[in-house]
């Protein structure tokens, strides 16, 4: 296989979810490897790229912001004609939105899907790669977790994936299409906004002198954003893939409250624990524990993390400490 930065430069590429947190750090990196990107975002009335907006000048030069809305097969055909290779990241994940929103969700995650898997069709792109979630497994019925485990719609958000992913697995299994399935297990780094776990526990401890918290019980397998975007990279331009469906996950998990005691010592100051009745998921929704089975990608992608989670997480509590001004409110992207 070529390296990554020869096999991409020159190649036209469209991201979906672009202006999201993997997005933009996908974005990045295929800009800095020489592809041509087109990065598709939702529309908004500000015209607010998102995290695109605080990525380096020389790489936002070199790329095409198109706004729009997954909903749209036409937005999605014009976007897509003439690109290769494309990475479908664009959707709503918040899990606590989807209680409130779940025909929204729905709408986005499994139509929005559709009409790329439609597009992708007509325009007989050379790869399409799906991004699913670990979410889509529920609470580990048995651990690690591969990518046999049976598919539990805890969530109207994990639901929404499941309808997704089957979708793309039936693009492949009925037309041929040349979509692949990436399932990367909790992402983190610096851009995650603060509805994610992790920034959320960074920014109350940089800020406040209590914490609040749901689940300290729940256990979690976290990945650093630079080896999720490996990963999307690797699954791209791997060969004989087709079809497939791989984890992307570290095979190692860590609780919540673990986590705590973790980012308490970086902090020169003492906070007190809260726990959040309101930021406990309904009983039978709560997803007690992820932990991947990483070893179909290191078999077909030759891929395994690289960023320890320590290691990780100082890079992310030092980017967060300076960038707090982006955290001063919990903004959507």
């Amino acid at each position: 296989m070529m390296s990554e930065a020869n096999y991409w430069a020159g190649k036209q590429v469209l991201v979906t979810g672009a202006g999201g947190f993997i997005g933009s750090h996908l974005v990045e990196t295929l800009v800095k490897q020489g592809a041509r990107v087109r990065a598709f975002v939702r529309y908004n009335s500000r015209n607010d790229p998102g995290l695109l907006k605080i990525l380096p000048a020389d790489v936002l030069a070199n790329m095409e912001i198109i706004p729009g809305d997954l909903r749209d097969l036409t937005a999605l055909r014009t976007a897509m004609r003439g690109t290769g290779q494309v990475f479908h990241l664009g959707a709503l994940i918040a899990i606590p939105y989807s209680y409130l929103h779940p025909a929204e969700v729905v709408e986005a995650n499994i139509i929005g899907t559709l009409n790329i898997l439609l597009a992708a069709r007509e325009l007989n792109v050379e790869r399409l790669v799906h991004t699913s979630s670990s979410e889509v497994y529920g609470t580990a019925l048995r651990v690690p977790i591969d990518e046999s485990h049976p598919l539990q719609g805890q969530s109207p958000y994990s639901a929404s994936k499941i309808g997704a992913d089957k979708l793309a697995e039936s693009f492949h299994l009925s037309y041929n299409l040349p979509v692949v399935t990436l399932r990367p297990f909790n992402t983190f780094g610096p851009r995650q906004s603060a509805r994610a776990v992790i920034p959320s526990l960074i920014t109350q401890v940089l800020t406040q002198s209590s914490i609040r918290l749901g689940n300290l019980d729940a256990r979690r397998d976290f990945t650093y954003v630079s080896d999720t975007v490996s990963g999307f990279l690797k699954i791209a331009q791997t060969p004989g893939v087709e079809g497939q469906t791989i984890n992307l996950g570290t095979g190692q998990e860590i609780s919540i409250g673990e986590l705590v005691q973790r980012v308490l010592a970086m902090a020169d100051h003492p906070v007190e624990i809260v726990v959040d009745q309101s930021r406990l998921r309904p009983e039978k929704s709560e997803v007690q524990r992820l932990l991947s089975d990483n070893r179909l990608a290191f078999e077909k992608l030759n891929w395994s993390p690289r960023i320890s989670f320590e290691e990780g997480l100082q890079r992310t509590y030092d980017w967060i400490k300076g960038h707090l001004s982006l955290y001063s409110k919990d903004y959507v992207v």
